[in-house]
C-alpha cells in the first residue's frame, strides 16, 4: 500500500472520512436552515491561505469552470478530452488537470494529471500535507471566526468534499498543472470550487430543480447559483435554458459586465460520433466545444480554428472521451448491462430513453437495479422511468431490483465508499428500498419486485435471472440507473477493479 511517510493512502481515506458531517449534524443544521453561503467561500479562502497559497495563485491554472445540474460532468469530460489532444501536438498544457465529483471507485479519481488518476502514493503525500499544514497554522495562528453571526470557529480542516477541492489546488499548484478543468459541486456561488477569481472561461450546462434545500426550489434560484462561477473579465458560455433561467443568467452576466454567450449546437458537429447520439450530449458538446477553444486562445495564442470546420483533435477528442459511469454498455454473457447514474428526474428520463433505444433490436426480459438513498423526492422519481420506457415503445420492466448503497455482502463498504451523511438506521432498515418497492408494485403489478441489502446482492440476483430467464437468442437487458454511488460499486464489482 502507497504510503506518505508511514501514513497511507488507507490512512489518508480513513482520515478524509472523518471529516464527513455525520447524519445527525446534517439534519439538525437543516432543521436550523443552515445553508451555504458567503462564509463558505470566505473559509475556503482562509483554508487556501494556511497551505501556502492566495487566490491570485490559482490564476496560474488556468482554469476552465464549469456548472450545471446535467451534463457538466460531461462537458467537464469532452474539454480536458479535446485539451488532451492538442497536449500530444503541441506544448500547452504541459500538464492537464480535471478535478470532478463525486467519485466512481477510487476517491483519487476526483483529481487527474493527464487523463489519469493520481496514483496511491501522489494522494497520499498531498492529502497529509495539506492535513498538517492546516493543523500547525491553526496551532501558529489560534482558531479564526469568519461567520461572525454565529461566532462558531471555522474547523480546522473543511469538510470531506471541501478538503478534496482544497488539495486539488494545492497538489496542481504543487505539480505545475498548467490548465485545469473544474466541475463544481453544488451550485457555483458558494461552492468551494468557487474561489477562483479570473477563469479562463466559465460555462454552465443544462439547469434544473436539484438539491433544492442548498439552492432553493424554483429554476430562478438555482440559476442565481449557478451564475456565480461567472467571472468578471472571463468569457461565459451556456446552452439552451427554460426561459425564467436563461434570464436570470443573462442578468446576473450582465451585473459583472460579462456577455453571456448562448450556444445553439454546434453546426461542425455534423459528422463527428459524439456518443450517445442524442440532442442532450450534442448539446454538452458544443458547450465543450467552446471552453476548450476559450483555452486553447489563452494557452496558445497563436492556435488558428477553423469557424466552418473543427480540426482533427477537437473531433478525436470528442470522438474519443472516456467518462465512466456515463451510458456504458457491458457485455456478461447472456446479460448486457446498461450502466448511467442519473440523478434527477429529467436525467432518470434520458438515461431510460437511451437504454430503450439500445434494446430496440433485442428480445429478453428487462431488468432494473436502482437507488437514490437519502432523497425522500426520489420515489417519485419511478414513475418518470415507467412512462419513458413505455412511450420507446419498449414495455415495462419485467424484474426490479432497489438495493443500497453499500458495495458487498460480507465486508460492506468499500473504503471510498462510506458515507456518514446518510441515516444509518434507514440504510440498515432498507427503508428507501421499501419504499420505492411499494410504489414500483403500485404503478407496475405485473412487475417481479425485490428488495435487496446490497450491491453485489443485487447483481448476482440479475446473474442468477441470466441463468434461468433466458431462452435461446435471447439476452436479459438491465439497467442500473441513479446514484453514482450505485454505478461506481455495480462498476467496481462487474470489472474486478479498484479505480479508473
Amino acid at each position: 500500500m502507497a504510503s506518505q511517510g508511514d501514513r497511507t493512502y488507507n490512512d489518508a481515506i480513513d482520515a478524509l472520512n472523518s471529516l464527513q458531517t455525520p447524519y445527525a449534524i446534517v439534519q439538525a443544521r437543516r432543521k436550523a436552515g443552515i445553508r451555504p453561503d458567503a462564509a463558505s467561500v470566505a473559509e475556503m479562502q482562509v483554508y487556501l491561505r494556511r497551505v501556502g497559497y492566495a487566490p491570485s495563485d490559482l490564476k496560474r491554472l488556468n482554469i476552465v469552470h464549469v456548472a450545471g445540474t446535467k451534463g457538466k460532468g460531461s462537458t467537464c469530460a469532452f474539454v480536458a478530452s479535446i485539451l488532451s489532444q492538442y497536449q500530444k501536438l503541441h506544448s500547452a498544457p504541459s500538464k492537464l488537470g480535471l478535478f470532478t465529483s463525486p467519485h466512481l471507485i477510487a476517491v483519487r479519481e476526483r483529481i487527474k494529471i493527464n487523463g489519469a488518476s493520481i496514483g496511491e502514493e501522489l494522494f497520499a503525500r498531498y492529502f497529509f500535507e495539506v492535513w498538517d499544514k492546516l493543523g500547525e497554522a491553526e496551532e501558529r495562528e489560534g482558531q479564526t471566526v469568519v461567520d461572525q453571526r454565529l461566532g462558531i470557529p471555522m474547523p480546522t480542516r473543511p469538510v470531506y468534499s471541501r478538503y478534496l477541492t482544497l488539495m486539488s489546488y494545492y497538489l496542481y499548484l504543487q505539480e505545475g498543472v498548467d490548465c485545469a478543468v473544474y466541475e463544481t459541486g453544488i451550485g457555483g456561488e458558494f461552492d468551494a470550487t468557487n474561489i477562483v477569481e479570473n477563469p479562463v472561461a466559465s460555462g454552465i450546462s443544462t439547469l434544473g430543480i436539484d438539491h433544492v434545500f442548498a439552492l432553493g426550489d424554483t429554476i430562478e434560484k438555482i440559476a442565481w447559483h449557478k451564475a456565480g462561477i461567472i467571472k468578471t473579465g472571463s468569457p461565459a458560455f451556456t446552452i439552451e435554458q427554460v426561459p425564467e433561467a436563461a434570464e436570470v443568467l443573462k442578468e446576473r452576466a450582465k451585473e459583472k459586465g460579462v456577455t453571456l454567450k448562448i450556444l445553439d449546437i454546434d453546426p461542425r458537429l455534423k459528422g463527428v460520433n459524439v456518443r450517445p447520439d442524442a440532442l442532450f450530449q450534442k448539446k454538452n458538446a458544443s458547450l465543450g466545444i467552446a471552453l476548450a477553444e476559450a483555452a486553447l486562445q489563452k494557452l496558445s495564442p497563436n492556435t488558428n480554428i477553423d469557424s466552418s470546420q473543427l480540426p482533427q483533435q477537437f473531433v478525436d477528442g470528442l470522438e474519443q472521451v472516456v467518462w465512466r459511469g456515463r451510458c456504458e454498455v457491458k457485455v456478461e454473457g447472456p446479460i448486457i448491462w446498461h450502466v448511467d447514474g442519473a440523478h434527477t428526474v429529467d436525467s432518470l428520463k434520458m438515461a431510460t430513453r437511451w437504454f430503450a433505444g439500445e434494446c430496440a433490436e433485442r428480445t429478453g426480459h428487462k431488468a432494473l437495479i436502482f437507488n437514490q438513498q437519502g432523497r425522500d423526492e426520489a420515489v417519485h422519481f419511478l414513475e418518470g422511468i415507467i412512462s419513458s420506457l413505455k412511450a420507446q415503445g419498449q414495455g415495462a420492466f419485467d424484474h426490479v431490483v432497489f438495493c443500497t448503497n453499500v458495495t458487498y455482502a460480507e465486508t460492506g463498504y468499500k473504503r471510498d465508499f462510506v458515507n456518514y451523511q446518510y441515516d444509518p438506521a434507514a440504510v440498515k432498515a432498507l427503508t428507501a428500498q421499501r419504499a420505492f418497492a411499494e410504489k414500483w408494485s403500485a404503478l407496475d403489478p405485473q412487475a417481479k419486485v425485490v428488495v435487496l441489502p446490497t450491491i453485489e446482492d443485487a447483481i448476482n440476483h440479475v446473474r442468477a435471472l441470466g441463468k434461468t430467464e433466458v431462452r435461446q437468442g435471447e439476452t436479459i437487458q438491465a439497467l442500473i440507473t441513479g446514484s453514482l454511488h450505485l454505478v461506481g460499486g455495480a462498476l467496481s464489482i462487474l470489472e474486478g477493479v479498484d479505480a479508473f
